[in-house]
């Protein structure tokens, strides 16, 4: 519960008000059976004017009942969804703080299950508890106390039933709960596989794969019914034995208390026996809540802890010891100094491995080598998306650790290999880059990038819609428009990661062109699989299994790098 304090504190007024409502509708309900009583007495003894005031006071009693029951909905309500609300927010905030191995750590399905489906729960669990936790015992502790003052030796059937019931109730709970947290990890399987279904659908119907993905579906969907048959299955005792236990206490009721009446017509009247029997059902009714409230609170717990999970994932990259976190990147030169990285930190693998090199500012460099090279992860050390276990990584002479995120990755325009639009204009895409920019400067951008031309070919030009990611517009578009974006943040490094790939050799070769004269001052990096598009690179790195094995200019290479000129004759044979 300290954990949650914070989402409580700002609404404590409806974490307040509700229960307090509830306890008035509580109330009532406590004394209405006890009103029916003195009813069917008075009636047996001809008394209907003293009958009729007490009917009037149930009138009254059934109003302000109706008032509290319905003021403890509204506040619940209020508290919950605002709850609710706030750890969404919190959950959203942390995951856009996570590096690239946080969110490694974390599938993208799973992620989508803790932001939506825990936080439901708990939103539902928290509705459930503010409207029943006063409500549930408040009844059952009101109803015993009546049951004891109208006959203390009737009263002791609940002597044997209730002890039971609270060891069958703390048994179930023992098992149902790391059965609904099993459940929920199977909810973030099927996310997972829905997701990845529906974003590759275009590769999943072009090999037809149709049938494969709706049986790994259904695989999945399976495993999530049986797992959620398991929990369920143990809940659901629950209801059927409380309902078992409570109605052989209400025929031991009627079987002595009906006794009772016939033996002794003085000893109990009629109409106590009736209010005897309808505590009964209200102890019933309050053991149904606690019931629903121990159900859901099984699947909230469980929630509870993965959202935590999120909540307390401490975050390896940060600027919080940063010592220049007003600086920004101001030259763009760019030094490696003995840096090396695993993914997997216990690991003797290295991915890179005492990377050594210098970039100056305004200078074009290229690198290359075979896929799993570990080049993406470099140049991903630039803008810390990753940190390196060993060595340093400088920008402008400091230390890229030394900046805060904000700046350094403001002064740094990267273009990923997977290139990722976002549905909304064109216009809109291309503004992540700038939102203050010009409609002159993102024409200029596009300009730059080969992308004017298609752009104005649309008939809403800039202002035509994406859909999301991006798939009503080609790969080489999309590439295109992911560079223009980059570009708009003028910033001091510009980084490309395979970016051209699906651009044809003109067009690419027009974009190079613009690079070098209209970028002049811009510190430039170009990842490439493709010799052409790094050959009049002033500097060439060669990387091989995480190690730098050649440096130097396209003509260097060919005389003194074997493996730049085996990419190299590779892709001539291929031409």
């Amino acid at each position: 519960m300290i954990f949650w304090r914070k989402y409580i504190d700002p609404y404590w007024k409806y974490f307040v008000l509700g229960p307090l409502c509830i306890v008035v509708e509580v109330i009532g309900e406590v004394l209405m059976p006890k009103y029916l009583a003195i009813i069917i007495n008075n009636a047996s003894r001809h008394t209907p004017v003293y009958s009729i005031n007490i009917m009037l006071l149930m009138v009254i009693t059934a109003i302000l009942m109706m008032a509290g029951g319905v003021g403890g909905a509204y506040f619940g309500a209020k508290a919950s969804v605002n709850f609710a609300a706030d750890i969404r927010v919190d959950i959203y905030k942390k995951v856009q703080s996570f590096s690239f191995a946080n969110i490694d750590k974390f599938s993208t399905g799973s992620l989508i299950t803790r932001l939506t489906n825990d936080v439901t729960q708990m939103q539902n669990f928290i509705n459930i508890l503010l409207r029943m936790s006063l409500r549930a015992p408040g009844m059952m502790i009101g109803s015993l106390i009546m049951v004891i003052i109208l006959r203390p030796s009737l009263s002791l059937v609940f002597a044997v039933s209730i002890p039971f019931m609270i060891i069958f109730v703390a048994f179930i709970i023992a098992q149902g709960l790391p059965r609904f947290s099993k459940m929920q990890k199977k909810i973030d399987n099927l996310n997972n596989t829905v997701q990845e279904n529906i974003t590759n659908s275009r590769v999943v119907k072009s090999f037809v794969r149709e049938k494969y993905e709706v049986e790994k579906f259904a695989k999945v969907n399976d495993e999530l019914k049986q797992s959620g048959l398991s929990a369920m299955t143990v809940m659901i005792l629950l209801s059927p034995v409380i309902n078992l236990v409570l109605n052989f206490t209400i025929v031991a009721v009627l079987w002595y208390g009906g006794g009772m009446v016939l033996a002794e017509k003085n000893s109990m009247p009629i109409g106590d026996l009736s209010a005897f029997i309808s505590y009964c059902n209200q102890i019933l009714m309050s053991l149904m809540m606690l019931t629903m409230v121990i159900v859901m609170s099984s699947r909230s717990i469980a929630s509870s802890n993965r959202i935590k999970e999120v909540l307390n994932e401490d975050t390896d990259i940060h600027d919080i010891h940063a010592k220049y976190k007003d600086k920004k990147v101001e030259t763009g030169t760019i030094e490696f100094k003995d840096v090396s990285f695993r993914y997997y930190k216990n690991s003797q693998e290295k991915v890179l491995d005492n990377i050594n090199l210098n970039i100056d500012k305004g200078t074009t460099v290229g690198i290359i080598g075979p896929t799993g090279s570990g080049k993406t992860t470099l140049v991903s050390m630039i803008t810390r998306l990753y940190d390196p276990d060993e060595g340093q990584v400088l920008v402008d002479g400091i230390d890229v650790k030394d900046y805060s995120l904000a700046n350094l990755r403001n002064g740094i325009g990267m273009v990923l290999q997977q290139n990722i639009l976002f549905s909304g204009t064109i216009e809109e895409n291309l503004r992540w880059g700038n939102e203050n920019a010009t409609k002159k400067e993102i024409r200029q951008v596009a300009s730059f990038a080969q992308a004017d031309k298609f752009i104005s070919e649309f008939n809403k030009g800039y202002k035509t819609n994406l859909e999301q990611g991006g798939v009503n517009v080609s790969g080489g578009q999309k590439q295109r428009l992911c560079i223009a974006r980059a570009l708009l943040k003028k910033p001091k490094i510009l980084i490309f990661d395979d970016s051209t790939s699906a651009v044809d050799t003109a067009t690419e070769s027009q974009i190079r062109a613009i690079f070098k004269n209209e970028l002049a001052d811009t510190t430039k990096i170009i990842i490439a699989q493709r010799i052409s598009s790094v050959q009049d690179a002033n500097q060439i790195f060669v990387i091989d299994e995480g190690r730098i094995v050649c440096r130097g200019i396209h003509d260097e290479l060919m005389d003194s790098c074997d493996e730049y000129r085996e990419i190299y004759y590779s892709q001539i044979d291929r031409k």
